[in-house]
């Protein structure tokens, strides 16, 4: 009975579809990581839900909240959303204007998706940070969301192979031996792994609730620090869990 049972669990993982055991990230994507002058200061952002390794989207439901902290300052975005289909996949696009000097935090929090094949929610509060004429103050200051990524490195400015450095925080207080999943956003197919496994690299966050990930090359690099709130949620009648995730995305550049 023991071999039976042990064959047929080989064949319910051998036949399980991929896309349950990958990576999910909440995305801010800006066309631009630094503005340098006044009349280059438009920028478009993208907000997505997906696998960013395998470039496979889920639906994004309208954002609950959608802003930008400037100086310390919330600025609420929620209305300037806009819908667009990405793979036949709900997303959300808006533009910005960047006048002020200093770092634009753009922030998401998104209504929890349900994903069946984990049986669990997942709910990604999302940031990014873009630099604005050279004053580099602000990127280091958490903007109070429920769970968060504080950058020890700078989150711009980054050449591919610096060592991106920061703090998992939940409730506001560093969380400890919380799992960090990294991977790359490779919207052109241009990453290919040698096998699944090196598709999400996962680390640790030490006592102190930070991590550390030398990057390994150029482009845009998402990092979620993940928790588990066990029967957070209601699923028809019954608790079920809450995945809550601290995800921040950084931009490298090509040492040339």
């Amino acid at each position: 009975m023991k071999n039976v049972t042990c064959t047929s669990i080989f064949f319910i993982l051998l036949f399980l579809p991929l896309n349950s055991c990958l990576a999910h990230f909440g995305v801010i994507l800006p066309s631009k990581a630094v503005v340098e002058k006044q009349d280059e200061g438009h920028i478009e952002l993208q907000l997505q839900f997906m696998h960013p390794y395998e470039y496979e989207f889920m639906d994004l439901e309208r954002p609950e909240e959608f802003g930008v902290v400037i100086d310390g300052k919330r600025h609420d975005l929620t209305k300037f959303l806009d819908l667009r289909m990405v793979n036949s996949h709900k997303s959300w696009h808006t533009s910005f204007d960047v006048h002020m000097p200093g770092d634009h935090i753009f922030y998401m929090v998104p209504a929890p998706y349900w994903e069946q094949a984990e049986d669990t929610y997942i709910q990604h509060f999302t940031k990014v940070v873009v630099g604005a004429f050279g004053l580099e103050q602000g990127w280091n200051r958490p903007v109070g969301l429920k769970a968060e990524i504080v950058p020890l490195t700078r989150p711009y400015g980054l050449w591919s192979g610096n060592l991106f450095c920061g703090q998992v925080l939940f409730d506001g207080k560093p969380r400890p031996g919380a799992s960090v999943e990294v991977e790359f956003y490779n919207s052109k197919k241009e990453l290919h792994a040698p096998s699944p496994v090196f598709a999400t690299q996962t680390l640790i966050t030490d006592p102190n609730g930070n991590f550390c990930y030398a990057i390994p090359r150029a482009g845009w690099w998402g990092f979620a620090g993940l928790s588990s709130i066990p029967g957070a949620m209601k699923r028809d009648g019954r608790p079920v869990d809450l995945e809550i995730g601290a995800v921040i995305w950084v931009k490298a550049t090509e040492v040339r």
